[in-house]
């Protein structure tokens, strides 16, 4: 009777066996695109988080044998073996991983680094007690204005965070400080508001983090002037900022243009991922870690909206439901972390990333154009990029502005010839945007500018209309990106040669205000220039 059941049993043991070494020797590993280094390491964590960690660890492996030193390969297969329980192997990709250069902060950063499962090991205790008064990302200056501005920044753990400013010179009268609460429900980020700042003055800033004084390099601005009063300033802008190693001097090459604000406008951080939410904390850490992009954000105060790869997939479009598909909430609720912008659409009850802010009197109109766009391949009836809630805020902001310039922002283009006949830019919600424009002008609304990213390179643009003033359009995006789309014979001006950014000089002071958009390559060298004057936006 043994023998008869083992005679049974065995084969079918074998054939188990047999299977499922089958099944195991089928799995393909992914090949790395290598011309594509921002997307290499996303892929590993998502095989990470979809439950693909040994085949995560075998992709990481054929990354080696190309870029044996890269330190993020490193980083990523200790994520990946976080994942494993392989504790060891982790805390020896760690090391390695440091030893080629990666920042601390990346360690020992973030709730959602990957890496919770060796916070009590030694080394990672160690890397604590050394580092952890220190900001791990940051500090970020934000939302300058001419009496506030706000310093965001990330701790490594639960932290008091106190900023001290003053004036430079410092004086008495000039000194002010405020305080935040980090935690883990909140990412650990701080976002500390100064007010009482006085008008068109210099300050310097200390970071103190459970007591510690931080003073860091760049921790100095100068204030704008009131809201509504006359001034001069530049602003830098671009998009198009995946994460490639050897651009990330562009940042460097802004800071040389000595701007006073930068605009960041959609794509700041290629994510392209809706189910696997790591995905957008791993795509900030990165960026928020490389020491050019904190030297120039210390000084130089970041406003931001996004694009398609922040908020979900390429070309994307949200749909008219606030909590519908899940994920956008989500997202939302991530990039609100990682900004400290002057607004957030309608708040939690409607969320959305646009908002409006004065520079001295200069107004800046900015909205959001994917979470309650509607598909124009699917939707037959009339078409949305803005939604009712928001279209109603930005018709009703432009009507009641007070700006000398009022410059109208988008993360897409607002010209319909930018990207051919694609419904991506506002070409896909034409008569939306005519209305928008037919709106300036039943309201006899003088002084609009545009400016629009998206599109991998830098161009300046002209729309015509019948009634009404022409209006001028400075569009950039292609701040650190490989890929790169054509230039355009249509527009004044296009440009592709390298990656690029655009800066933008405002003087309200003149008899004739004017404003002069400058087009930089990374490597510093102004390619165009051109000067518009309010009396030609009448």
């Amino acid at each position: 009777m043994n023998l008869f059941l083992r005679f049974i049993v065995t084969p079918a043991l074998f054939m188990i066996t047999v299977v499922g070494w089958a099944q195991e020797k089928s799995i393909k590993i992914p090949n790395p695109d290598f011309k594509q280094y921002k997307r290499i390491h996303q892929n590993a964590l998502n095989l990470i988080r979809t439950d693909q960690a040994e085949v995560a660890v075998q992709f990481l492996d054929k990354v080696l044998q190309k870029m044996p030193k890269d330190a993020e390969t490193h980083y990523m297969l200790a994520v990946a073996y976080c994942e494993l329980g392989k504790i060891k192997e982790a805390e020896s990709s760690i090391e390695r991983a440091l030893a080629l250069g990666l920042q601390v902060g990346r360690i020992i950063g973030g709730t959602h680094n990957g890496l919770n499962s060796l916070r009590k090991r030694p080394l990672m205790k160690s890397l604590l007690k050394e580092h952890r008064k220190y900001p791990v990302h940051g500090p970020m200056l934000a939302n300058l204005s001419g009496t506030s501005a706000t310093i965001w920044l990330r701790t490594a753990d639960n932290a008091q965070v106190r900023i001290e400013a003053n004036t430079v010179p410092p004086t008495l009268a000039g000194r002010v400080e405020a305080f935040a609460q980090t935690t883990r429900e909140n990412d650990h980020v701080a976002k500390v508001v100064l007010k009482g700042l006085k008008p068109e003055t210099s300050y310097q800033y200390i970071v103190f983090i459970d007591g510690q004084k931080n003073e860091l390099p760049n921790q100095i601005f100068t204030t704008f002037n009131l809201e509504g009063r006359a001034g001069a300033f530049r602003l830098a802008f671009g998009g198009g900022a995946g994460f490639v190693p050897q651009h990330e001097y562009v940042w460097n090459t802004i800071a040389d243009t000595k701007p006073n604000a930068l605009f960041q406008l959609g794509d700041n951080v290629y994510i392209d991922n809706t189910d696997v939410m790591d995905m957008h904390h791993y795509c900030y850490y990165r960026r928020q870690s490389r020491p050019e992009y904190r030297a120039l954000v210390a000084g130089v105060s970041v406003f931001s909206i996004w694009d398609d790869h922040d908020f979900g997939l390429n070309d994307c479009s949200g749909g008219p439901e606030i909590e519908f598909p899940k994920w956008k909430r989500l997202t939302y609720q991530v990039f609100r972390d990682n900004w400290a912008n002057p607004a957030y659409g309608g708040g939690d009850k409607q969320p959305g990333i646009w908002w409006d802010a004065y520079i001295n009197d200069v107004h800046f109109i900015c909205i959001d154009g994917r979470y309650y766009r509607t598909n124009p391949k699917k939707n037959k009836g009339k078409l949305s990029m803005l939604g009712p809630a928001q279209k109603r805020w930005f018709l009703n902001t432009i009507k009641s502005s007070k700006g000398t310039f009022k410059v109208l922002v988008s993360p897409v283009p607002w010209v319909f010839k930018a990207k051919g006949d694609s419904k991506d830019t506002w070409n896909g919600f034409k008569e939306e945007r005519n209305e928008i424009f037919q709106f300036l002008t039943d309201n006899k609304i003088e002084g609009v500018l545009l400016m629009s990213a998206d599109r991998h390179r830098s161009d300046l643009w002209k729309i015509d209309r019948s009634d009404d003033y022409s209006l001028f359009e400075f569009n950039s995006s292609r701040l650190t990106n490989q890929h790169v789309h054509k230039t355009m014979d249509e527009a004044i001006y296009s440009y592709n040669a390298k990656q690029s950014f655009g800066t933008v000089d405002f003087d309200t002071q003149v008899s004739d205000p004017k404003v002069t958009y400058a087009v930089y390559s990374i490597d510093g060298e102004q390619i165009y220039k051109f000067t518009l004057k309010l009396s030609q936006l009448e």
